[in-house]
C-alpha cells in the first residue's frame, strides 16, 4: 500500500510538471495563478490506521498547499506558517483583484506569498464528524501545538508539542506543566465548535 501511495504521488508530480511545462510553452505562466492542494492527509499505518477518515492527527489533517502567483516575492520559498484550506478562496479573490464577499471565512494568504516569514497568528482547525451533522472531534493547530477534544471533551483530549514530538506519540493533555496551553487551546476549540454549521 505504501508503494502504491508513493507511486500515486510520483504520478501526480509528473503530471503537474507536464502542466507547468505547457504553461511555459504557451507563454501563460506569468499570467496564471497555480494552486496545488489536497483535501486531507493520509495515514499509512501510523497507529494502525490506513486511511484519511476519522483522524485528527497531523498525518490525517495536514495537506499539501503550493501557490505560485505571478510577481509574488515568495514564489519558490516555503512558509512555516499554519494556514487553512478555507484561505485559498480569499487568496484567489485578492490575487484576481475582485471584491471580497461579505462574511467570507478564511484569510487571504497574499501577505505570506509576498513574505513567507510574515507574522501570522491564525491557528488552523480540523473537524471530524461521523454523521455530517455533529462533531466527533475538533482540533486546533498552531505552529507548535495540536490540541483536540473528542465529543466536546467528554471523550478525552490530546495535546501534542509538534516541535519536540512531531510523530505525536506523547499526549500532554493531562500534564500539569502544560495546563495553560491546554486551557488557551481548549477555548479556541470550544469557540469553533459553538459556531460550527454542518454543510
Amino acid at each position: 500500500m505504501i508503494r502504491a501511495y508513493l507511486a500515486c504521488v510520483s504520478w501526480v508530480d509528473w503530471n503537474v510538471g507536464r502542466l507547468l511545462a505547457e504553461l511555459d510553452r504557451l507563454g501563460l505562466r506569468e499570467r496564471t495563478i497555480v494552486v496545488f492542494w489536497g483535501d486531507h492527509g493520509y495515514q499509512l499505518g501510523e497507529r494502525g490506521k490506513w486511511s484519511k477518515a476519522g483522524s485528527l492527527f497531523e498525518q490525517g489533517a495536514r495537506v499539501p498547499l503550493i501557490v505560485d502567483a505571478p510577481g509574488a516575492a515568495g514564489n519558490g520559498r516555503s512558509s512555516p506558517r499554519v494556514v487553512e484550506s478555507i484561505d485559498i478562496y480569499p487568496t484567489l479573490v485578492e490575487l484576481c483583484g475582485l471584491p471580497q464577499p461579505e462574511g467570507l471565512e478564511g484569510r487571504s494568504l497574499v501577505p505570506l506569498l509576498n513574505n513567507p516569514e510574515a507574522p501570522w497568528n491564525h491557528p488552523a482547525h480540523t473537524v471530524w464528524s461521523e454523521d455530517g451533522r455533529s462533531l466527533t472531534g475538533v482540533s486546533v493547530r498552531n505552529e507548535r501545538w495540536r490540541y483536540t477534544e473528542f465529543d466536546g471533551g467528554k471523550s478525552g483530549a490530546t495535546l501534542f508539542d509538534l516541535d519536540a514530538d512531531p510523530q505525536e506519540l506523547e499526549n500532554l493533555a493531562d500534564d500539569p506543566q502544560h495546563a495553560d496551553v491546554r486551557h488557551e487551546l481548549s477555548q479556541l476549540v470550544q469557540a469553533y465548535a459553538a459556531n460550527y454549521q454542518p454543510q
